[in-house]
């Protein structure tokens, strides 16, 4: 009997089999496509059956709940080559040094023994010294969310996905390419909330330039808190913004000054300058936030054949020793505040310069990284990025070999995970939700298989027998409408039934979803005191002029 995809209402040849109150397309496509009319060509109409889905009902997701490795991370060098790393690594901050550009925390560094000139801004440790102190940071800790619900377990087996962030400009196929705006940011706010395999907000999603720099922090924390509930980050850029980020935090989860310095809520990204340097404006981050507790995720951008030398190898080596430095030095401002390893090893096109994402060098970086933040006991970041310049195939390849790269080095934090083009110089409203589908999928991946005696389904098997079907049996009457991952993007119609609805691509159906999304949202509650006590130091803020732009 020769195989053919079955249709609308044939659900295999020979066989004219119906489940009980549903058809072939809604078993294998959960969302009306018919509402794909804004979008789509026109082309022959057909009627919607039960009207067109909208809010929860057109995404299908699961509540809000971190995934878990079950798998055993890779290992891309063996023990010996992983020491030789570490070691090349110690011999970077022994024998060369790193330039610390910060005088009150050279003072520090000095007087717990690191070796640095007078006059200089170099900084050597020695390897027992960096080893002693990276040893006091946490193997795994839990970042507060204003709702509880969305507390953040990071490290352990657990992992979390981050939407895109600091992007300078924002794309989507009715408007183009634009910069950065307070609309489009809060979009992406209101987004990253309603999806909930978002696990947390790790920086500004697009940066909203038409706000004045100086005041930018204040509206963007504030609205954070007002249209998230989720764990978020806020910026090192200058003491002041740390500071103001810090407050608005406190007051906006409700606690006291001696509860916030307790209770990690907020996290940090610290970038090095690579190679060999960690300027002003992050040493002051790393400072702040540790005096009050919070998170810092160390994370050397290194670009091999650019600011890194051109081997995996010797990038490897350098991102090591700059996050080794970075987590050591919190460790001395405040002994056993949380920190996160962080890992952004990429390679750059020899030919343009341009950097390269989702490489395999990116992905050998990435286990590695993973490899490198065991041997510590410290948490890992990654990152799901591609160098695509718009949503199509480069984009969903460059994304997903960042994201297997990232699972497979056991990351607990992978940043940029949804809505990351251009190389991060923009955020896609559409590529947030073909990314949203992809993450679903790895969570679905990463679901410990049902080996149960109704799952093993013998009595099933028995009650067909030889040469029958399963769609009629009570086993899949009772599982069918949940026994499969339902896309929101993905399109598993035939191809009669695809082009009848105006033949749709991923661009299109991504398109309209995400306005869809938007209309769906919710703004998550906010107690009114609370909301008037941030507006307030708003407020106050700004008149004071807020954070200085020079440093």
């Amino acid at each position: 009997m020769k195989w053919r995809r079955p249709g609308r209402a044939q659900a295999f040849p020979g066989h004219q089999v119906r489940l009980s109150g549903i058809v072939a397309d809604d078993m294998t496509h959960d969302i009306e496509t018919a509402s794909l009319a804004e979008t789509a060509p026109a082309r022959r109409g057909r009627r919607r059956r039960g009207g067109e889905k909208t809010g929860p009902d057109l995404f299908p997701q699961k509540p809000f709940k971190q995934p878990r490795h079950i798998f055993k991370p890779l290992e891309a060098v063996s023990a010996d080559e992983l020491e030789a790393i570490h070691d090349a690594s110690m011999r970077v901050l022994e024998e060369i040094g790193i330039d610390f550009l910060h005088e009150e925390a050279k003072q520090i560094l000095k007087d717990a023994g690191a070796d640095i000139k007078p006059g200089e801004d170099r900084v050597r440790m020695d390897r027992a010294m960096v080893e002693e102190l990276v040893a006091k940071a946490p193997a795994e800790f839990t970042i507060r969310a204003r709702n509880r619900a969305h507390d953040l377990q990071v490290g352990g087996n657990a992992l979390a996905f981050s939407c895109v962030a600091s992007a300078p400009n924002a794309v989507d196929r009715d408007h183009g390419r634009r910069p950065g705006n307070q609309e489009d940011y809060r979009n992406f706010l209101k987004l990253s909330q309603f999806f909930n395999i978002i696990h947390c907000v790790m920086g500004y999603p697009v940066e909203p330039v038409d706000i004045h720099a100086s005041v930018r922090h204040l509206d963007c924390v504030a609205d954070m808190l007002r249209l998230t509930d989720k764990v978020y980050h806020i910026y090192s850029l200058g003491k002041e913004r740390n500071l103001d980020g810090l407050e608005l935090t406190r007051i906006g989860y409700g606690l006291t000054p001696e509860e916030f310095v307790e209770t990690p809520c907020v996290a940090t990204v610290i970038n090095t300058s690579s190679p060999l340097r960690l300027d002003t404006p992050m040493l002051q981050g790393l400072i702040e936030m540790a005096k009050a507790g919070q998170v810092s995720i160390v994370t050397p951008f290194t670009l091999a054949g650019a600011m890194a030398p051109v081997t995996v190898a010797g990038a490897l080596t350098l991102q090591n020793a700059e996050a080794l430095a970075g987590i050591a030095f919190a460790q001395l401002v405040r002994p056993g505040v949380p920190v996160v390893y962080g890992g952004f090893t990429s390679n750059v096109d020899m030919k343009s310069g341009a950097p390269a994402f989702g490489t395999p060098e990116y992905m050998k970086a990435a286990i590695v990284g993973g490899q490198l933040a065991r041997r510590y006991h410290l948490p890992y970041r990654s990152s799901g990025v591609c160098a695509a310049n718009t949503v199509d195939y480069q984009a969903a390849l460059e994304t997903t070999l960042s994201e297997w790269g990232a699972i497979n080095g056991g990351a607990h934090i992978i940043k940029h995970a949804a809505g990351w083009l251009e190389g991060g110089l923009s955020a896609g409203f559409e590529k947030f939700i073909t990314d949203i589908d992809l993450l679903q999928k790895i969570a679905e991946y990463l679901t410990p298989l049902d080996v149960s005696e109704a799952a093993l389904a013998v009595d099933a098997i028995r009650e067909v027998g030889p040469a029958g079907h399963f769609f009629g049996t009570q086993h899949t009457q009772d599982r069918y409408k949940d026994a499969f991952y339902a896309p929101i993007v993905s399109d598993w119609r035939n191809y009669e039934s695809w082009s009848e609805a105006g033949s749709p691509t991923a661009y299109d159906k991504a398109n309209m979803l995400y306005k869809k999304a938007l209309e769906a949202y919710e703004q998550p509650p906010l107690d009114p005191a609370i909301d008037e006590e941030i507006t307030a130091f708003v407020e106050r803020r700004k008149a004071e002029g807020g954070a200085p732009t020079d440093f």
